[in-house]
């Protein structure tokens, strides 16, 4: 008698929102480091976040196609959204002496979308378009 096969493995796909949002978590730390370290908005690390989402999405074994598009491209757009919340809530509470998380939690959208405007110029922008269109293109 020849041995029975071993069973089919199966592909667990309850990984990847949390592997997405750890990943997620520590580049938008890193960018505000980055940013605060070197006085810019460091809007490169735009192709940074696109990267490590479509990199967390097939860690995590989401599916190919349209959903780890779609999932890559609005992670990216919410990663340099909390990114620029958190440059905008250092340059605000700086000087106020809080810290950074301590000025994000009290920083309005508002007045969080007019620093942000006012800061993110015509390259940060395109910087940011770049990365959309890296995290289209990496999570296919």
């Amino acid at each position: 008698m020849s041995p029975a096969p071993p069973p089919a493995s199966r592909t667990q796909h309850w990984l990847w929102p949390l592997l997405l949002l750890l990943g997620s978590v520590t580049l938008a730390i890193a960018w505000l480091m980055v940013a605060l370290a070197t006085g810019s908005q460091a809007g490169w690390m735009a192709i940074a976040a696109a990267a490590e989402a479509a990199w967390m999405l097939r860690l995590g074994t989401l599916p190919g196609g349209r959903p780890r598009i779609t999932v890559a491209m609005l992670a990216t757009l919410l990663i340099a959204l909390a990114a620029n919340w958190g440059i905008a809530a250092a340059y605000i509470g700086g000087p106020m002496g809080l810290a950074p998380w301590e000025s994000a939690l009290r920083l309005g959208p508002h007045l969080a979308w007019t620093l942000i405007g006012l800061a993110n110029g015509t390259a940060e922008i395109l910087w940011l378009l770049a990365g959309l269109v890296a995290a289209w293109w990496l999570a296919r």
